[in-house]
């Protein structure tokens, strides 16, 4: 059959490509590493020549991949599967980006981007080790272009192409038709979670972060291949930092990203896909500590082999975590299962027995490691916990090859040496991401394994980390601040306490001001939780005195040596953000009326959500807030609510505007997307947890009218009447927290239905800053709204009391409303630590080019 309007150019030009990508990738690994086996021969020009050829061709291929999907999505041509499954014709162009990544095949994609790029800064830079680092890379290159090509291998599909036409993957009657294209009005559109400017350059940074844990890595292993186990550090550690700071900086995108986009209460749930993000970075910054160790004292190269070797292993675990769908119940950002499970395990296999080949001494120790990988990965196609097996196995065969062929210098502890207490500081890293890791992989092991053997998860996900990570950062803190007062090998005991001493103090007084200006509020998990964030607090606040002290008296002011101080003064202020900010996490929202539409089912506490009828000012803690309005955006399908917020202490007012959009991709309801005030010292975050149907809603025409009535007299209305119980006269009314300065009066009311069910309502008037406000209640369940207009005469209590009963469903939503204090140190000490790095980096590779025009 001949189909009609199809552009079947641009998909034949991707499968082109994707078959280009993995024939030249094979090629280039095959020329990089016989470059690398004719070193010091005239072959060996000849070699290097043909791989860097077939390296172009690579990334001539990735580019021109990228270039025609983004061409395919751009042009809304449906007929291909994931142009109508992640794109539409309302989408944004800003959002156009953010279909790649929302694909498994898109994510490849830019994972092989980035290696292309990061290849050609190698082939420029890095001169003898190039041609066994660029082995190990182009390799990678062949096993992500294995997943991109999606074609079928003795009757199983190897890989997922992006360049598949929708009626050759779904079975529906339209395809039978030759115009079947003029029936597919719209794709399936994006994700509503990924429609946020974050997600636009978060997952770029990320993957880039991802994609650079292989140079470290490539370098360990070419320092095997080529037997030289001492020079390869230099070259990586420049890269290790570069890969630290940018894997970090994505990570703490997407912390942004949730704290603007998702409803996690903040910027850190420990979902398990930020964590699988998170493991690769503790293990990475554990490595370079300890490269940094053997750069200095010798010590540490095992640790660093170990270090660098499984931070990418992790990473490729990550990928297997995000990508098999295994997450999908307990992540809200996982992708799903393409039936790729296999190949992602094999991806993760491979590299893991990659490396003790590379490292193995024989012929014979290759094949027998060989033997034990086809085995366990065969056995785990019927029973997956041998495949988790093989991983693990590979792992620990490299750590035994490690032991055995790398040299280290056998030495009694000194504990007054800086490589000591580095070396317990990269390990307490490392023991945190195995913490993380496990935990994590709950799903994983459970799926794995007899139902009857799973292990329950926590009750409370979020507790269960930060009991550990709580003394975890202590430590980490306490390390920090002290490290750089020790000298490598050995300090005089008089001449380290002598520095530390005042860094020390101040540190202690500090964390005392702190207690009293900003005391610790979360007592939820008892005192010794409660205790160890006072703790973990001082920790952070040492970190960022005593390295500030070292910059001024141990370096004396010279900034070029001060990176490494620079990016610990910045860890410590994001560890002095995350404990401020998370633990005095203010609920402001507090549902003083009892009245809420959530259910007891619901995630959301019905106690720390509030209801505001349109146009009704509620009160809510400090502020006064009244809902507006609401509008449609036409670009973006967005529901924007704008919100009043009028402070009760001073002239301060400003207006919020958080936002919903239809869930699609087959999900019912609504996304609520939060939004936030930000001030220098804290943010007033909200976003909407229940709203009314508009299409359920009618227009309410009703209008207030006024009565004056007496303490005890008694009115109707149509489903019932109300009366006036008392008035209170300034009142210490716990639900509007009159302030001293105020004249405010309640009117105390009880309204009866016609079953008999009683409701409360509390309208107020007060006098604030010679100016009135007129505070309004409702009863929603009866849609009545009471307003306190005035006090008629104060000897017989009579007041003035606007009644209005609507005929319509009340339009009201129901939000949550958090304050976060000093979440701004957080965000600058991300900037800190990144502008560390960076300085780090600069003097590490001005280092290595001073010794390379030396020689």
């Amino acid at each position: 059959m001949k189909y009609l309007n199809e552009h079947l150019l641009p998909g034949q030009l991707g499968h082109f490509l994707s078959i280009l990508f993995l024939v030249a990738g094979l090629v280039a690994t095959f020329s990089f590493f016989k470059a690398f086996k004719t070193e010091g021969s005239p072959e060996k020009a000849s070699w290097l020549r043909l791989a860097r050829v077939c390296f172009a061709l690579e990334t001539i291929a990735v580019v021109g991949m990228f270039t025609t999907l983004y061409y395919i999505i751009s042009h809304h041509l449906f007929e291909y599967k994931y142009a109508w499954q992640h794109s539409s014709k309302a989408l944004e162009v800003k959002y156009l980006l953010s279909c790649f990544w929302e694909g498994q095949e898109g994510s490849f994609m830019l994972w092989s981007f980035w290696h292309c790029v990061l290849g050609w800064v190698l082939i420029w830079r890095s001169k003898k080790w190039e041609a066994p680092v660029m082995f190990v890379i182009s390799f990678a290159q062949v096993c992500l272009a294995t997943m991109l090509i999606g074609i079928y291998f003795a009757g199983n599909k190897v890989g997922s192409s992006p360049f598949v036409l929708l009626r050759n993957e779904l079975a529906a009657p339209i395809f039978s038709q030759p115009n079947y294209l003029s029936l597919i009005k719209d794709g399936q559109g994006l994700n509503a979670l990924l429609q946020n400017y974050w997600m636009v350059i978060h997952p770029p940074v990320l993957f880039l972060g991802f994609a650079s844990t292989i140079v470290p890595f490539s370098f360990a292993m070419a320092g095997f291949l080529s037997k030289d186990n001492i020079g390869w550090t230099t070259p990586a550690l420049p890269w290790a930092l570069f890969s630290g700071a940018i894997l970090g900086l994505g990570i703490m995108m997407g912390a942004a990203w949730a704290y603007e986009s998702l409803t996690f209460g903040g910027y850190w749930a420990w979902d398990p896909v930020e964590n699988a993000s998170l493991v690769p970075w503790f293990v990475l910054i554990a490595g370079i500590h300890t490269n940094l160790i053997f750069k200095s004292s010798g010590y540490s190269l095992r640790s660093t082999y170990v270090f660098y070797t499984v931070s990418f292993l992790l990473v490729l675990y990550s990928t297997f975590l995000t990508r098999s769908g295994v997450l999908g119940d307990t992540s809200v950002h996982a992708f799903t299962d393409l039936g790729m499970n296999v190949q992602l395990f094999l991806f993760l296999g491979i590299f893991a027995w990659y490396a003790p080949l590379v490292a193995a001494k024989t012929a014979t120790h290759r094949l027998v490691y060989l033997g034990i990988f086809a085995l366990l990965s065969t056995i785990g196609l019927w029973y997956p916990v041998f495949t988790l097996f093989s991983i693990v196995g590979g792992i620990s065969v490299f750590i035994y090859q490690v032991n055995k062929q790398v040299p280290t210098i056998v030495k009694e502890e000194n504990t007054y040496s800086r490589e000591f207490w580095m070396f317990i500081g990269a390990l307490i890293f490392f023991l945190s991401a195995i913490v993380v890791i496990v935990q994590t992989s709950l799903p994983v092991f459970n799926k794995m394994i007899p139902k009857r053997w799973n292990v329950a998860p926590p009750a409370d996900p979020e507790f269960s980390y930060n009991q550990y990570q709580v003394f975890i950062a202590l430590i980490i803190g306490l390390l920090t601040a002290v490290t750089q007062y020790l000298r490598y090998k050995d300090t005089p005991k008089n001449v380290f306490f002598s520095k530390i001493l005042w860094p020390t103090i101040i540190a202690a007084a500090l964390t005392v001001v702190v207690g009293f200006v900003e005391p610790n509020l979360y007592t939820k998990q008892g005192p010794v939780f409660h205790y160890a964030l006072y703790l973990a607090t001082f920790g952070a606040i040492y970190a960022v005195v005593a390295n500030a002290g070292y910059i001024i008296t141990g370096i004396k002011g010279k900034m070029k040596l001060a990176g490494a101080s620079i990016a610990h003064i910045g860890f410590g202020l994001v560890l002095i953000g995350i404990l401020i900010s998370a633990s005095n996490r203010t609920v402001l929202s507090y549902n003083k009326t009892g009245i809420s539409p959530l259910k007891s089912t619901d995630k959301e506490n019905s106690l720390e959500n509030t209801t505001l009828i349109k146009g009704v000012q509620t009160d809510m803690g400090q502020y006064n807030v009244t809902y507006l309005r609401d509008t449609v955006n036409e670009s973006n399908s967005k529901t924007y609510f704008e919100l009043d917020f009028k402070s009760k202490t001073n002239d301060r007012q400003f207006k919020l505007y958080p936002d919903v959009i239809s869930n699609n991709k087959g999900a019912e309801g609504l996304t609520p997307n939060p939004d936030a005030k930000h001030y220098f010292n804290r943010d007033i975050f909200t976003y909407v947890t229940y709203l009314t149907d508009p299409k359920k809603a009618g227009k309410d025409t009703s209008r207030f009218q006024d009565k004056t009535v007496a303490v005890g007299d008694t009115n109707f209305y149509s489903n019932g009447m109300w009366v006036l119980n008392k008035l209170e006269f300034s009142p210490a009314n716990t639900r509007y927290n009159f302030a001293p300065t105020d004249t405010a009066f309640v009117a105390d009311i009880t309204v009866i239905n016609k079953s008999g069910s009683l409701y409360k309502a509390t309208p107020a008037y007060v006098l604030r800053n010679n100016q009135v406000d007129k505070m309004e209640d409702t009863v929603m369940s009866q849609s009545l709204v009471f307003r306190l207009n005035k006090l008629v005469d104060a000897q017989t209590k009579q007041v003035e009391i606007s009644v209005k009963e609507s005929g319509a469903i009340l339009d009201f939503i129901t939000l949550k409303v958090y304050e976060f204090p000093h979440i701004n140190v957080l965000w600058l000490g991300i900037l800190i630590t990144l502008i560390g790095f960076v300085m780090s980096i600069v003097r590490r590779v001005g280092l290595m080019r001073k010794a390379e025009n030396k020689y």
